[in-house]
């Protein structure tokens, strides 16, 4: 779709998602073994044929920037477009961390005007989804929109966040005829069951100016201040677009687990492997290697890893090493980590390079995962 650009506002949030998020954005969280959070989000972009990609970043983005490199994994390193990561502009006032969208797109101004496309697709990166945005975008060109936000049915996995979030959680009242009535934006209880996605089609003049007015007013809410007033005014054409995929955002640690543990179910993982591909960036490894003592059940095991003990129900992500007799059981245990002999873990979330110690015992509640910080040795 050579006429739509992507515009991928990557938040920051190390409050709910604690140690994983210290020194890594929440787009480049890991997820699936080998994957990180924002993998998904591009994917889906490239996979609908949008090749103009900006990325907006935020404070703590160089493992972002590490791992999206110049695109060439996801075929965005080309000469015309391609990925565009855009860094906050720093000064005595502004840390590198936005106060919303609105004014991360004002400070990127420039990128959306020397681009040529004719709408834009702005999305965040804190969910993980696997799905084509081509029948959005041809509703949205069809139905002569203003802007299309697409939503889903609210179930339990879209409503489990946290009220410390920094994110907006926003129900809405669609009519018959698709046109969204009204917004919920935050509600302890809400009272509409078509939750917002956070991805969302507009023209690209548009976007620039109703994002120049709203900051020309002091306004910083893309939902509150823009779409909602929209909505009840009648203004503009708003349309909900259903998406019926997959879909479970990040915000939470415990959200972060039970996304890993539900990649671990057949039927979730064929709904978002199985349908169009999932890039990423590639790491040579060799293969795993399972000794005679292994015994692997329900786990996704990455390459590189070198398997001796018990691994039950757990995702393992490359070069981990698990020794003889150690016993894992709910886990997710993040790159390089190095489990000892008769060590035993249960619902436990271990980041990279972590060492615990041969014959220790680690046990969480699996409502409320324990969860230990990159290169800690136990």
């Amino acid at each position: 779709m050579k006429d739509v650009m992507g515009i991928v506002y990557t938040s920051k949030d190390d409050l709910t998602l604690r140690e994983l998020t210290s020194q890594r954005a929440v787009a480049a969280v890991p997820v699936a073994g080998r994957y990180r959070i924002i993998d998904f989000v591009i994917s889906n972009l490239v996979n609908s044929n949008i090749r103009n990609v900006g990325i907006i970043a935020q404070k703590n983005y160089q493992s972002l920037m590490d791992h999206l490199g110049s695109g060439k994994e996801w075929d965005l390193h080309t000469r015309n477009n391609g990925l565009f990561i855009l860094p906050p502009y720093l000064t005595r006032e502004n840390g590198g961390e936005y106060a919303g969208i609105l004014d991360a797109l004002r400070a990127n101004f420039d990128y959306l005007r020397r681009s040529t496309q004719e709408y834009a697709i702005l999305t965040t990166s804190d969910y993980v989804m696997t799905t084509s945005l081509e029948p959005m975008i041809q509703q949205h060109i069809k139905s002569g929109a203003d802007i299309t936000i697409m939503y889903q049915q609210v179930t339990p996995q879209l409503t489990e966040f946290s009220a410390s979030s920094k994110n907006n959680h926003v129900y809405m009242d669609i009519a018959e005829d698709g046109t969204v009535k009204d917004l919920e934006i935050n509600p302890n209880a809400a009272s509409y069951g078509n939750m917002a996605l956070n991805v969302i089609m507009i023209k690209r003049t548009l976007l620039i100016y109703l994002v120049d007015q709203a900051i020309s007013q002091g306004l910083h809410d893309l939902e509150a201040d823009v779409l909602r007033p929209a909505a009840h005014s009648g203004s503009m054409k708003i349309l909900g677009y259903e998406e019926k995929s997959y879909y479970r955002r990040v915000e939470t640690i415990r959200g972060y687990f039970n996304l890993n543990m539900d990649l671990l179910k057949q039927g979730v993982f064929e709904e978002v492997f199985g349908k169009t591909p999932v890039y990423t960036k590639t790491r040579d490894s060799v293969p795993t290697i399972y000794r005679e003592s292994a015994k692997v059940a329900n786990s996704l095991i990455a390459d590189g890893c070198v398997i001796d003990g018990t691994v039950e129900d757990s995702v393992v992500f490359r070069g981990v090493v698990v020794g003889k007799g150690a016993k894992l059981k709910n886990c997710v245990i993040l790159q390089d980590c190095y489990i000892e002999d008769g060590v035993e873990l249960e619902n436990v979330i271990f980041d990279k390079a972590v060492t615990i110690r041969k014959g220790e015992r680690l046990v969480g509640p699996k409502q409320y995962p324990i969860v230990i910080g990159k290169n800690v040795t136990l």
